[in-house]
Formats: C-alpha cells, structure tokens, sequence
C-alpha cells in the first residue's frame, strides 16, 4: 500500500537544452508508475549560455562548433545521436530548424506561467516550439502564440515582457542552482532529499521515487 502520497520534484531546465526535454519525458514515463502519488513539479529557470544573442544565418551545428572547439561535422553527428535518443521517448527533434537565440525572455513567460498554474504546459509548448518547430524563443510576436497556446493571458504577457517582469525570480533559481551545485541541466531534486542530474534512464527516475517513498 502506498502511504507517501505527496512529493515535490524542481526541476532546473533551460527550454533550449535537448536533454532537459528528453529528462522531462523520462521523468513523466517514471511517474505513470505511481498513479496514487501526487506530484508537485516545479520548473527552475537554467541558462546554459546566458550570453547567447540572436545570430541570424548560423545554424547550431556551427555554433556549437564553436563554442566546444569541434568540427561542423562532428557537431552534426552529435546532434544526430541526440535526436536519435529523443527519438526513442517519442520526440522529434528538427536541429537543421532550431534558431539560436537568448531564453531570458521565454523563461518571463515560465516563471509567469508557474504563478498561474500551467508552468508544466509552458515548458512543453516551449519544447516543442523549439526543437520540433523551429520557433525564435527571442521573438516577441512568437513569444506571444506560444504563451497563449500554453493558457496564458495575452495582457500578462505583455506586462511582463515589456515590464522585464520575474527578471528577480529568474536570478534567485540561478543562484539556488549554484548553491545547491546545480552546473548542467537537467536537474531533478525529490523532496530536497534526492537528486538526479541529467536525462538519467527511466529505470533511475523509478529507483529514485521508489527510495523516497520507502525512506
């Protein structure tokens, strides 16, 4: 009988890390095994590169390129086994779409959405819109349809767009990540009593879940 009926899972995420998305889908597979359990999830703002800028013209596998000091060709074939691994937990990732941009202004839009109560909603719509759509994350107009399509008010968008609203709430889970040790994402913490860091396999997520309700 299952007598631990509640946990808390935060989840630092930036929404243009592949392995955040991948993570997300493991985590949610793990879950549909504990159907009694309620879970709280919370999603933390990450940049992985919070210098990034708009560079219209370069791709990600020259970006990336650069930024690691590999060749295009190697990059290419890293992201290929990326989305060949996001392709196993049903995810299509379009690499050969995804526009570099900086996600300080999409995660506005998830720190908004978690005080409405569809932050988990944002966090897919943003996925989605990213590596499957090829959508700008910097574009306002963009950030806009995907705002409204995850159930949020398009005057709150705006607000806090043009207001640089949360900016604070986006600082303070940066710096808790670096408290708690947080240096790459994803990263899961149960209950403040157990981590993953990555997107672990599904059996890792159970394993875990299984240890915090029995402890």
């Amino acid at each position: 009988m299952l007598y631990f009926c509640c946990m808390k899972i935060e989840i630092w995420s930036d929404i243009m890390c592949p392995f955040c998305y991948i993570g997300k889908r493991h985590l949610e597979q793990a879950l549909t095994h504990f159907p009694e359990l309620e879970v709280n999830i919370e999603w933390k703002s990450f940049q992985l590169d919070p210098s990034i800028s708009s560079q219209p013209g370069k791709d990600v596998y020259s970006y990336l390129a650069e930024r690691k000091g590999m060749s295009v060709s190697d990059s290419k074939q890293m992201h290929q086994q990326v989305a060949n691994r996001a392709k196993e937990v049903g995810l299509d990732y379009h690499f050969d779409k995804a526009v570099i941009a900086n996600s300080f202004n999409a995660h506005r839009l998830i720190q908004l959405a978690k005080t409405k109560g569809c932050g988990d909603s944002m966090e897919e719509v943003f996925f989605k819109a990213y590596f499957t759509d090829g959508a700008d994350l910097a574009d306002i107009d963009q950030l806009m349809q995907l705002g409204i399509k995850a159930g949020l008010n398009p005057l709150d968008i705006k607000e806090t767009i043009d207001n640089e609203g949360f900016t604070t709430a986006i600082q303070q889970d940066i710096v808790e990540a670096q408290q708690i040790g947080v240096s790459g994402v994803p990263f899961f913490v149960f209950d403040r009593k157990y981590a993953i860091s990555g997107a672990q396999p599904i059996d890792v997520f159970i394993n875990t879940i299984r240890q915090l309700i029995a402890s």
